[in-house]
């Protein structure tokens, strides 16, 4: 795995599940390279790492900068692909393995998103059902669902595919930042997929600020439809988001943010190939009926 694959873990101010997280990483049979680029926390958390830790990179950033963190990592690794790991999710073993497998055997795929088993009760992430019947077409060779989303903390990238469209969009810093990532791979001819042999555990952390995270996904959501689809699709999507948020300040908040950088918009809009819109369109039906898309938080 050394020669394959590395790993980047992003933290902020979560030493203690950052500590679990490691000390699991580095114990598995396939164990690869680990980059943590730790957002600038406060509690010590790079020093706990560079001392109990000595194998692990520490990337040390003077400020949380989200998930343009793991920009600034993908820059220092040297591997073919990168898995991605949060501070509270955990690789099981041989699953960094067949991640890297699968994307040996296809040239063509540009991701490969694991099956999240939710901890303590390790049920299955309520996105799960989306993932493993997504109606997207692919073609003949796809070695499982075909994708137009991941979740990072569950995927392995080829790290030329991450780096042609640029990695994650700094504006976004946090919450659903993946989607417009999945979104420029697909438009530039890369595939995605779900694989349901490669497991990864999460026990969601519960040092976060729930409301301001619920904001941020709303605010992103709106920018990805915004940048990436037409017209029609971008309103009518637009409103079945805002039906489903709470009527509450966070949300009239997460407008607002989105609405201010309307410039910016149009000056980065660029809508996606027909191909693409397609099987986005095929997504709306399970999207608008999924349970694990309101944004209660």
């Amino acid at each position: 795995m050394t020669d394959r694959t590395t790993v980047v873990v992003i933290t902020h101010n979560r030493r203690d599940e950052l500590e679990r997280t490691l000390h699991a990483m580095t114990a598995l049979p396939d164990a690869a390279p680990i980059i943590l680029a730790d957002n600038g926390s406060g509690d010590g958390s790079a020093d706990m790492v560079e001392a109990e830790f000595p194998e692990v990179t520490v990337l040390r950033l003077p400020r949380n900068l989200g998930a343009t963190a793991r920009n600034l990592a993908v820059e220092r690794v040297t591997t073919p692909y990168v898995a991605f790991c949060d501070d509270d999710t955990v690789w099981q073993p041989g699953a960094l393995t067949t991640a890297a497998d699968v994307l040996d055997r296809y040239p063509g795929l540009a991701t490969v998103t694991g099956r999240c088993l939710v901890a303590p009760s390790l049920a299955e992430d309520p996105l799960t059902p989306e993932l493993r019947y997504s109606p997207v077409v692919g073609p003949d060779w796809m070695p499982g669902p075909t994708l137009l989303g991941i979740m990072a903390g569950l995927t392995m990238i080829r790290c030329r595919a991450f780096r042609e469209v640029g990695g994650f969009e700094p504006r976004m810093w946090l919450g659903g930042e993946e989607e417009l990532l999945a979104l420029d791979l697909a438009a530039a001819g890369w595939w995605m997929c779900w694989r349901e042999d490669v497991v990864i555990h999460h026990r969601p952390s519960q040092v976060r600020d729930a409301r301001r995270r619920r904001q941020l996904g709303i605010r992103n959501t709106l920018w990805t439809l915004w940048l990436r689809r037409p017209v029609r699709s971008a309103l009518r999507r637009s409103v079945q988001i805002l039906r489903s948020a709470p009527a509450d300040r966070y949300t009239v908040l997460a407008v607002a943010e989105a609405a201010r950088s309307a410039p910016w918009v149009v000056r980065n809009r660029a809508v996606v190939p027909a191909a693409v819109e397609a099987g986005l369109l095929a997504l709306e039906d399970s999207q608008v009926r999924s349970t694990a898309r309101r944004y209660v938080g």
